[in-house]
C-alpha cells in the first residue's frame, strides 16, 4: 500500500482518554511508590505533583499543536516541523527509544505483579542472570506486541476496559484506606535529608507521565481533534495527577512508612494490611484486598505498556513518512491495517531492553529521553506562534503565552540534570547518534527545512551572519534543489531568473534571489543595516519574485550587506545552500576573465556550487549550439541544454571540430546519447577552433559552451577561447563550470582540476583526458598547449 495512506479515525474521546491515563497510572501507582517513599518519606507526594505541574505546561503546548496539526507521529512529527529534521531526528529517535524504554520497564513491572502471584524462578545464561520479572516481562511483551496488530481501534477498546477496571479498584482502595488514615502518620513531613532528594525522585518517577504526549501520536485517528484531543491530553494529566497525590496521601496515613519503602510491590502488600482489618461471613477480607490489588497492578503495568508500544510504532511511522528512517517501515498490513513492520522493530527493542536492563535504569532512561522531547515540544510552540507560517490554525491556544512554553521547556531541561550521570551520558550518546544519523542518511531524503529554517532565512539580511549560516549548512538535501541568482542589473533580471526557473522547475527546486548591496569600507555594516537605505534592491528582488512566480516557482529573496561584491556571491551560495548560481556577465567584472571565479577567490577557494555565466544578448532560446571536446563542464553544457530544451522546446545543434569526421560524428553520437540529447543536429567542423564556433553560432540565438580549465598565470599570459568566442559571436553566451576542487598548482597552471558531480543535477562527470577535453587543440592533437580550455 501507499506509505502516505490516512489512518482510519476511530478513537473516540474516552479511548482517547483512556490513552493517556492507562499509561500514566501503571507505573506511577504500582511500581514507584517503594522508590520514592524510600528515599523522600512523605515528600514523595510532593514528587508526583510537581511532576504533574512540570507535565502540565508541555500538555498545554502539545494541546495547541495537536490541534493544529493532527498528524501521527505527536511530539516528533510537531517538533520536526517547527525545528526542522535535525532536531525532528533527533525528537523521532529519543522519543521512539524512550516509549521502548517505558515500555520494557512497565512490562519489568507487570513481571515483578505476575511473579507475586504465581513465583517464577529465575535463570541465568552464561554471564546474564535473568529475574523472575524480567523473564516474565518477556513473555507479556511478546503477547502485547501482537495484540498491537489488530489496530488502534481495537486496542483502544481494550484500554476502555483496562483503565476503567483500574479507576474501580483504586476507588475501592482509596477508600478503605481514608476509613483508616491517620494524619499523624505524615508526620514529620519532611525527615532529614529527604527535602535534597525532591527533585531527583521527581525526575525518576517522570516516567509515570509519559502517557499524555502519547494522545497526540494518534491524534490523526481521533474523531474531531479540535475538541477531544485537548480534553484527552489536558484530562489526562490533571486526572492522573489528582490520583497519584490521593492515592499517596492516604497509602502513606494509612500503613507504616516501613512497609512502603522499597517495595515495588508495595500497594499489594499495603491493601493486604488495610483489608484484612475487615471480615464478611467470618472470612478475613485481606486476601480480596491482596487480590483486588494484585490484579490491578497487573492491569496498570500492562495497560502502560499497551499504550506505550501503540504510539511507539505510530512514532517510527511518522519518522518513515518524513524519511528521518526508510519510508518501507510505512508499509501497512493487508488485513489488520496496522504499520506491522514499525511494531516488530519497536517490539524488537522493547525485548532487548527487557534483556539486559533493570528497573531503575529503565525508568530513568525513560525519563530523560521523553524530558529532552518535551523541552523540544514547548520551543516548538514557541517557534510557530513566533513564524506564524501558514495553515497554522489551531483550535486551542495555550493561555498565558509565552510564559507557559518557556516554563515547560525549561523545568524540562532542568530536571534533566537530577538523573543519575550514567543515564545522561546514554542519552548523550543517544543525540549524538540522532544527528549522525540525520547528517549521514536522513538529510540526502527528507525534504521540509522546518518553520525555523524558513523564518531564519527570510530574515537573513536582520540576522547574524552566522545564524543564517548555520541555518543553511543543516538545511535538507532531499529533492530541494536550489538556484541562487545574483541580481544588480534591472535590465538583466527577468532573463537570469527566466533561465533560472526553468532549471529550477526541472528539480523541483526553488529559485534564491540575492541582491549583494555594496557597503564603503568606511561604514560598517551595522551601520548600514541600520540606515536601511536599499530601496532599489529590494525593489529589485520584489520584482524577481514577480517573475519567477510566473513560471509557478518557489522563490526566496536576500539582500546581502557587504564589503565585497563578487567575492561575496561565493559566500553567499554556501551561505544558501546553492546547488547552481546563474549570473550576469559584465565587461571584465570581477577581474577573472573567462572564469566564475575573481582572480583573489581562484586563488584561495574552490567553486562552491554549479555556475553558470550569462553573457547577455538577448534571452532567446529557439536554436541552441553546444560545443563540445567531452569535457566535465561540457556535461554541465548538456545538461543546461537538455533543459532548455525540455522547458522551450529548443532546437539543440552540437558541434565537435576534428581532423577526423567519421570519428568525430560517432564521438558525437555516443556523446548526445549519454547526454540524453537524442533529438539535436550533430555538426562536425574542422580547422580553427574558434572560427568554427563562430561560423557555427551565425545561425545560433545561445550559445552553451564550457568555461576555461587554464590556470590564472596562463590565461593572463596567452589569453583564453571563452573570451575570444565572446567577443567574436553575435548571440547571447552561456558560460558553464562545474563545482569543482583545485590545488594551488592547478589555479596557476590549470592541470588538476577535479570535477564534483552532485547528484542532484543527474550527470556523472570524470575528469576528461588531454585528448578530449582540449577544445582549443580539437583539431591538432600534437599541439604543445596540454593546459587548455574545456568545453
Amino acid at each position: 500500500m501507499s506509505s502516505d495512506e490516512e489512518l482510519a479515525k476511530d478513537l473516540g474521546p474516552l479511548a482517547a482518554l483512556t490513552i493517556g491515563i492507562g499509561t500514566m497510572v501503571g507505573a506511577g501507582i504500582f511500581v514507584l511508590p517503594g522508590t520514592a517513599v524510600a528515599r523522600a518519606g512523605p515528600l514523595a507526594t510532593v514528587t508526583f505533583v510537581l511532576g504533574g505541574i512540570i507535565a502540565l505546561f508541555t500538555a498545554l503546548s502539545a494541546s495547541e499543536l495537536g490541534t493544529a496539526m493532527p498528524k501521527s507521529g505527536g511530539a516528533y512529527f510537531y517538533i520536526n516541523r517547527a525545528l526542522g529534521p535535525l532536531f525532528g531526528s533527533i525528537s523521532g529517535w529519543a522519543n521512539w527509544l524512550g516509549l521502548a524504554f517505558a515500555s520494557a520497564f512497565y512490562m519489568y513491572g507487570f513481571g515483578e505483579y505476575v511473579n507475586t502471584l504465581i513465583g517464577v524462578p529465575g535463570i541465568t545464561l552464561g554471564p546474564i542472570v535473568l529475574e523472575a520479572a524480567q523473564l516474565i516481562g518477556l513473555a507479556g511483551a511478546l503477547l502485547f506486541i501482537g495484540i498491537n496488530y489488530f489496530g488502534a481501534k481495537e486496542t483502544g477498546g481494550i484500554q476502555i476496559v483496562i483503565v476503567l477496571l483500574l479507576l474501580g479498584i483504586l476507588a475501592v482502595f482509596t477508600v478503605v484506606g481514608l476509613l483508616n488514615a491517620n494524619l499523624n502518620s505524615l508526620q514529620p513531613i519532611a525527615p532529614a535529608g529527604t527535602t535534597s532528594e525532591v527533585l531527583p525522585v521527581t525526575a525518576i518517577v517522570f516516567v509515570s507521565y509519559l502517557g499524555f504526549v502519547q494522545i497526540t501520536s494518534v491524534a490523526e485517528e481521533i474523531k474531531d481533534p479540535g475538541k477531544n484531543l485537548p480534553r484527552a491530553v489536558i484530562g489526562s494529566v490533571v486526572i492522573v495527577t489528582v490520583i497519584y497525590a490521593l492515592f499517596l496521601v492516604v497509602l502513606l496515613a494509612a500503613v507504616p512508612t516501613d512497609l512502603v519503602a522499597d517495595n515495588d510491590t508495595a500497594v499489594v502488600d499495603a491493601a493486604q494490611l488495610l483489608f484484612s482489618q475487615y471480615s464478611l461471613f467470618g472470612i478475613d477480607m485481606g486476601i480480596l484486598g491482596w487480590a483486588l490489588l494484585l490484579f490491578g497492578g497487573l492491569l496498570a503495568t500492562a495497560s502502560s505498556a499497551n499504550a506505550s508500544i501503540l504510539s511507539s510504532s505510530r512514532i517510527n511511522f511518522a519518522m518513515g513518512r518524513e524519511k528521518i528512517v526508510t519510508p518501507s517501515l510505512n508499509e501497512i498490513h493487508p488485513k489488520f491495517g496496522t504499520p506491522y513492520k514499525s511494531i516488530a522493530i519497536t517490539g524488537g527493542l522493547i525485548l532487548l531492553f527487557l534483556f539486559v536492563g533493570n528497573l531503575e535504569l529503565l525508568a530513568t532512561a525513560g525519563s530523560v529521553l521523553h524530558l529532552l522531547v518535551y523541552g523540544l515540544l514547548n520551543l516548538a510552540l514557541i517557534v510557530m506562534r513566533e513564524a506564524e507560517p501558514s495553515g497554522y490554525n489551531p483550535d486551542f491556544k495555550v493561555p498565558l503565552y509565552p510564559i507557559v512554553p518557556l516554563v515547560g521547556a525549561v523545568t524540562s531541561f532542568a530536571l534533566i540534570a537530577y538523573i543519575e550521570p550514567l543515564v545522561i551520558g546514554l542519552s548523550l550518546l543517544l543525540v549524538i547518534f540522532a544527528a549522525l544519523w540525520y547528517f549521514v542518511y536522513a538529510r540526502s531524503r527528507v525534504e521540509n527545512p522546518g518553520v525555523l529554517a524558513d523564518w531564519v532565512l527570510d530574515r537573513s539580511e536582520e540576522l547574524p551572519e552566522s545564524a543564517v549560516s548555520v541555518t543553511t549548512s543543516v538545511q535538507p538535501e532531499g529533492d530541494d534543489y536550489r538556484v541562487m541568482v545574483p541580481l544588480a542589473n534591472p535590465a538583466t533580471e527577468k532573463h537570469l531568473i527566466t533561465l533560472a526557473s526553468a532549471i529550477a522547475n526541472q528539480h523541483n527546486g526553488t529559485v534564491v534571489a540575492v541582491n549583494i548591496a555594496n557597503v564603503p569600507d568606511q561604514t560598517s555594516l551595522a551601520a548600514a543595516r541600520e540606515r536601511g537605505a536599499h530601496t532599489a534592491a529590494h525593489n529589485l528582488l520584489d520584482q524577481a519574485q514577480k517573475d519567477a512566480e510566473t513560471f509557478g516557482i518557489d522563490i526566496e529573496t536576500h539582500v546581502v550587506l557587504s564589503h565585497r561584491t563578487f567575492e561575496e556571491i561565493f559566500d553567499a551560495a554556501r551561505t544558501y545552500g546553492a546547488d547552481m548560481c546563474v549570473m550576469g556577465w559584465g565587461e571584465d567584472s570581477h577581474g577573472s576573465p573567462g572564469r566564475a571565479e575573481s582572480a583573489i577567490d581562484e586563488l584561495a577557494h574552490t567553486l562552491p556550487c554549479d555556475f553558470l555565466v550569462f553573457r547577455d544578448r538577448g534571452f532567446e532560446t529557439s536554436r541552441i549550439l553546444v560545443p563540445t571536446a567531452g569535457g566535465p563542464d561540457s556535461d554541465l553544457s548538456a545538461a543546461i541544454a537538455r533543459t532548455l530544451q525540455i522547458e522551450f522546446d529548443a532546437a539543440v545543434t552540437l558541434l565537435h571540430v576534428t581532423d577526423d569526421e567519421e570519428a568525430g560524428r560517432m564521438f558525437l553520437q555516443e556523446w548526445a546519447a549519454k547526454h540524453e540529447l537524442l533529438d539535436t543536429e550533430l555538426r562536425i567542423e574542422t580547422g580553427d577552433v574558434e572560427t568554427s564556433i563562430e561560423r557555427a553560432a551565425t545561425d545560433a540565438t545561445l550559445l552553451i559552451i564550457g568555461a576555461t580549465e587554464k590556470g590564472l598565470l596562463s590565461r593572463l599570459v596567452r589569453g583564453s577561447l571563452v573570451l575570444q568566442v565572446l567577443d567574436d559571436v553575435d548571440c547571447s553566451v552561456l558560460l558553464a563550470e562545474k563545482k569543482h576542487q583545485r590545488s594551488l598548482f592547478g589555479r596557476f597552471f590549470g592541470t588538476d582540476t577535479q570535477v564534483d558531480a552532485p547528484s542532484k543535477t543527474g550527470v556523472t562527470t570524470e575528469p576528461s583526458t588531454p585528448d578530449t577535453d582540449d577544445i582549443e587543440n580539437m583539431g591538432d592533437e600534437n599541439a604543445s598547449d596540454s593546459t587548455t580550455s574545456t568545453v
